[in-house]
């Protein structure tokens, strides 16, 4: 059964999203990549809020590469940290974890945000 692309990644997402959910103690870090931007949010699931949001517009980078996704995890993490936000729970929304989205997650971990 061939599927494109995204149908494929959505499916993987729906099974990631039924093993992790997010609390305001250990909220969840959901990533969306497109091809002009990267995109993060720590989202309370229990109440269903955005609490921290941080993009690829918000960093000075020219470009969408491994540099600038990494100072959006930086970004991100400086700002949880400023809220009182250590734990988090990971959620690569179906991409892989490789490139971006690698660097992303490995910014907000040397940011100080503990998955």
């Amino acid at each position: 059964m061939a599927l494109n692309k995204h149908k494929r990644r959505l499916r993987i997402k729906k099974g990631i999203r039924n093993k992790i959910s997010g609390t305001a103690e250990k909220p969840r870090l959901s990533v969306f990549k497109s091809n002009k931007g990267i995109y993060a949010q720590l989202i309370d699931d229990t109440k269903g809020h955005t609490l921290l949001a941080s993009s690829s517009k918000d960093i000075d980078g020219e470009g969408l590469n491994v540099d600038v996704s990494k100072n959006v995890g930086l970004k991100l993490a400086e700002k949880a940290k400023a809220d009182g936000i250590e734990k988090i729970v990971f959620d690569r929304s179906g991409y892989l974890y490789h490139g971006r989205v690698k660097a992303l997650a490995e910014g907000a971990r040397e940011g100080g945000l503990k998955f």
